[in-house]
């Protein structure tokens, strides 16, 4: 069974950074498609970022490009998100995801392009 767990959520100030990590059990770190979305009171679920790593390619959304860096550690079997420049704006509950094994992340940012889903990190930035 395939379960995703994140940790790393917090509050910080604007400006500040957090990491946030995604362990992974019944799921193999390799050529996989994994990504961070989140949700922010109110709105809908939203890609911030997604990585394949059988071709070492990641998306990120607009606002978050720069400041955040999607990477994996196949020895840990984690999935990190670091997250520089914090902004209020960066408020919401993170989410982990992942698609199906073979999955070549053809909808890396759209939440319908993934299977599985951790139950989330809380992220507060305050001004």
């Amino acid at each position: 069974q395939v379960q995703l767990v994140e940790s790393g959520g917090g509050s910080v100030q604007a400006g500040g950074s957090l990491r946030l990590s995604c362990a992974a059990s019944g799921y193999t770190y390799g050529t996989n498609c994994m990504g961070w979305f989140r949700q922010a009171p109110g709105k809908e679920r939203e890609g911030v970022a997604a990585i394949y790593t059988g071709g070492d390619t990641t998306w990120y959304a607009d606002s978050v490009k720069g400041r955040f860096t999607i990477s994996q550690d196949n020895a840990k079997n984690t999935m990190y998100l670091q997250m520089n420049s914090l902004k209020p704006e960066d408020t919401a509950m993170y989410y982990c995801a992942a698609e199906r094994i073979g999955g070549y992340c053809s909808s890396p940012l759209f939440d319908y392009g993934m299977d599985y889903w951790g139950k989330g990190t809380l992220v507060t930035i305050s001004s």
